[in-house]
């Protein structure tokens, strides 16, 4: 997680996103925590950030979001995000 990473040079930063992301965006009324995961790995997945998508599907799963659920997501993104990206 990026918090065990803190350092004096990105503490600031790290804090930054924590609130904005977490905070502002992900307590949002207008989409379920479990919506905002699945959207969110979609997302993930067409950037090609595995290190990220990593993390976020373990925090799906705390947002109730089911394995088959990722499988379609999976599913999906490879039709519109192409193949390599969606089996990274």
């Amino acid at each position: 997680n990026s918090l065990s990473k803190l350092t004096p040079f990105n503490e600031e930063f790290q804090e930054m996103i924590t609130r904005h992301a977490w905070g502002d965006i992900w307590t949002r009324p207008g989409l379920p925590r479990h919506t905002r995961s699945l959207i969110t790995i979609a997302m993930l997945i067409g950037m090609n950030r595995e290190g990220e998508l990593r993390l976020h599907l373990k925090a799906a799963k705390n947002n109730g979001v089911t394995r088959e659920e990722i499988k379609e997501v999976l599913m999906q993104s490879a039709i519109y995000c192409g193949i390599p990206a969606a089996n990274a």
